[in-house]
């Protein structure tokens, strides 16, 4: 068993293999958070609340009510009766009040973990099983039920949570915040790591400490966005990549979220996570329920790339489905830098022709393919075949692809309405928009009313005409401007709040059918490069475009934030070309090839067109990553260097979970005048093992020499005349 439940001291205990997460029904009523951190034998630690102490419990002393609710840890805190903390909770009654109590009730431990009704949330396997405790509360004044529901993972450091909230009552209630987790910590001295950024630098690492009040990442733009990613880890302020406690956060939901960590008066911490409260609102008629979104909790005792493998654990496991779940994924090339908008099947058919002789599996033609789209002005939700660029049709285009031993892939962007579109002329009240107000464009487009089932389904109809035409295989579905003016010309006034959230489920509804109705497509998430890099896409795509930004170097560091929870194998990488079209950088062939080989890998470029000494490279290249991507895809990732602290290299490896091999990637960022050879330490090795590099088979080395003394890397010296900068080799380590 997992979870625990102490009778005679009304005390839980959540056991998440080496972690303990304890919460206690007190004075009868409220209940209280105890403890999370390291695994205690001991059932109970109800001393760590302090009764003794003044303010004391309003059964001994009624008078200090309101002092003693602005100091206990609450579990699930509500706003109005004292406790002026952060809520994770709120309402507004049918008298206009706003003022929410919540009681214990009654709880139940049963063995799996239920699934989320309309959305995306980690599941139970026989590999890894979970245990669930559901904790119903209630305000009886105003009628409304919450249930927390918290399941515990048994061989992971993972406790998943989210709430149920049920109108009880006869009369309509509105919940205006529904947050999914709230953790007390009895403590001040942590730091918080956030991932922020913008379009094509997605996902850098930040890291502070906190500060007494409140300190937050969020989105208000409809997606989870470039800006934030929904993750917050807390931390040790010694806490770095291999020793000290961490706490990880992620939000699994795409749409508007809210992460704050709030220091107390007392010196405590108050973490709160789930949906934006901004401008969020939930009409709840009677008997009627909102199910709120899933935040996955990670505890480690053992720095910041414990956290990052236990998320890696659990989303490969326990989140990501389908057929591609555990497979490599297809070598692909895709059109979209290469050609842009000026392609047509024989500029396609030519690319194909050279990529296959190369070793390439698979081609994606990219946007410009439907309605009558050679810029991005025009034709988004007109999903027909534009047969003046596509000449011979679709189904034609993909035969002959399909001739050379290759794959076929499409783009869409399904969510999306251009004002010059067929589709538009006969249905603008499809847009979102609120009645009066202009319309904001963005790259030329509107969004689709998504909490709409019959705009949901004339879409999919038109994507289903193009599936069922031809052998397509995979879908790059696209996401290229946020929410404005959000309003439905279909919800009344009371639900127009809901429209946001509304909107995410309409997405993930739709996303649901494709996956159910096509389990062989291979599905890849991408939001103008990164900006809907979330748990929930990972449920119905097993792979996201990481980053608009495709440069090596611009790359490390996205790809190094997005480590911190999200698996590599997630993680959309191709070789692209140089100059960089987003920096106009060069760098070597090899070290692109290098730095995808991270991700999924494939190519963005004119194969027919770069120099003659980079095609020669690819069929090595490719067979290099089909080699180590079992690695990639399956092993512990240990990040070595940080370019956020250094920025003259970086390096990596993935680790055999038996130990018996290992991948070190190294990249010389930048060469620096009269330094020698670079020592640096490996990681996640056996101690009392021997290893050696595949290319000195004769050497051996202990995995403790390894770790604790290192290896030299010596100094990249360019060839041909080419720099030794943005260089990069690979070693290969073998357990004898």
């Amino acid at each position: 068993m997992s979870i625990f439940y102490n009778e005679k001291e009304r005390a839980f205990k959540l056991r998440a293999k080496d972690t303990d997460y304890m919460l206690k029904v007190i004075n009868g009523e409220y209940l209280g958070h105890v403890y999370y951190g390291r695994k205690v034998p001991d059932e109970d630690l109800s001393y760590l609340l302090r009764f003794d102490e003044s303010p004391f419990t309003p059964e001994q002393n009624d008078r200090d009510r309101a002092v003693y609710l602005d100091t206990t840890p609450f579990e699930y805190p509500c706003f109005g009766i004292g406790d002026y903390r952060e809520p994770a909770m709120m309402i507004m009654d049918s008298d206009g009040m706003s003022t929410c109590d919540l009681r214990y009730v009654s709880h139940k431990i049963y063995d799996g973990k239920p699934a989320l009704d309309g959305m995306p949330a980690t599941f139970a396997t026989e590999n890894s099983p979970a245990q669930t405790l559901e904790i119903t509360m209630k305000d009886s004044h105003a009628e409304i039920e919450a249930v927390l529901v918290y399941s515990v993972f048994e061989n992971l450091d993972v406790i998943a949570r989210s709430v149920r909230f049920t109108n009880v009552g006869s009369k309509p209630v509105k919940l205006t915040r529904a947050l999914s987790a709230c953790v007390e910590f009895d403590t001040d001295k942590m730091d918080m790591i956030t991932l922020n950024g913008s379009w094509a630098r997605e996902r850098w690492v930040e890291r502070a400490p906190l500060h007494h009040g409140k300190q937050s990442v969020d989105s208000c733009k409809g997606e989870s966005s470039h800006q934030s990613n929904p993750f917050v880890a807390l931390c040790a302020h010694n806490a770095d990549e291999d020793m000290g406690e961490v706490f990880g956060f992620n939000f699994v939901y795409s749409g508007n979220f809210f992460a704050q960590a709030e220091v107390t008066q007392h010196k405590k911490t108050r973490f709160v996570m789930g949906i934006n409260p901004l401008d969020f609102e939930w009409l709840l008629d009677a008997g009627e329920t909102f199910t709120a979104p899933e935040v996955v909790m990670v505890h480690s005792d053992e720095g910041i790339g414990k956290m990052s493998r236990t998320f890696h654990d659990l989303y490969r496991e326990n989140l990501i489905r389908g057929e591609y779940k555990d497979k490599r994924r297809p070598i692909l090339i895709n059109n979209w830098e290469a050609t842009y908008f000026n392609f047509n099947t024989e500029k396609l058919i030519d690319i194909a022709k050279e990529a296959s002789k190369l070793g390439i599996e698979m081609l994606v033609m990219d946007d410009g393919w439907f309605g009558h789209r050679d810029s991005d002005n025009s034709s988004l939700g007109d999903w027909f075949v534009y047969e003046k660029k596509i000449n011979g049709g679709l189904k034609h285009l993909v035969e002959e692809v399909n001739k050379l031993g290759m794959k076929f892939g499409i783009w869409f962007e399904p969510e999306m309405i251009s004002p010059d579109s067929e589709l538009y002329k006969a249905h603008p009240d499809w847009a979102i928009q609120i009645k009066g107000r202009p319309l904001t464009l963005c790259r030329e487009q509107y969004v689709l009313d998504y909490s709409q089932k019959e705009v949901r389904d004339y879409v999919y109809s038109m994507m289903r005409d193009i599936l069922d035409n031809a052998n397509i295989e995979y879908i790059k579905w696209d996401m290229n401007r946020q929410l404005t003016e959000v309003g439905s010309n279909f919800l009344p006034k009371e639900r127009q709040r809901e429209l946001w959230h509304r909107y995410v489920l309409g997405v993930y509804d739709l996303m649901n059918r494709l996956t159910t109705d096509y389990p062989h497509i291979l599905l890849e998430n991408c939001s103008g490069g990164g900006a809907r890099f979330d748990p929930a896409m990972l449920y119905y795509s097993p792979q996201i475009w990481c980053s608009d930004d495709t440069d090596a170097i611009e790359r490390l560091k996205i790809q190094h934030g997005t480590s911190m929870c999200y698996p590599c194998s997630a993680m959309g990488a191709h070789v692209s070309d140089c100059p960089n079209h987003t920096v106009g950088r060069n760098t070597p062939f090899k070290t692109r090839g290098h730095v995808a080989m991270v991700g999924t890998f494939g190519y963005e470029l004119d194969v027919t067109r770069i120099p003659q000494q980079d095609r020669d490279m690819i069929p090595a290249q490719i067979e290099e990553f089909k080699k180590y991507n079992p690695l990639v895809r399956t092993g512990d990732h240990y990040r070595i260097g940080n370019m956020f602290e250094d920025n003259t290299w970086d390096a990596w490896m993935f680790v055999a979970k038996d130990k018996s091999e290992a991948l070190f990637e190294f990249v010389q960022v930048m060469g620096r005048p009269n330094m020698r050879s670079r020592r640096i330490m490996l990681k996640g090795l056996d101690p009392d093992a021997y290893y050696y590099e595949e290319s000195e088979p004769d050497k051996l080395l202990s995995g403790a020499a390894l770790m604790n003394a290192g290896i030299n890397v010596a100094k990249i010296w360019g060839v041909d005349g080419i720099s030794g900068d943005f260089s990069s080799k690979i070693l290969h380590f073998v357990r004898r």
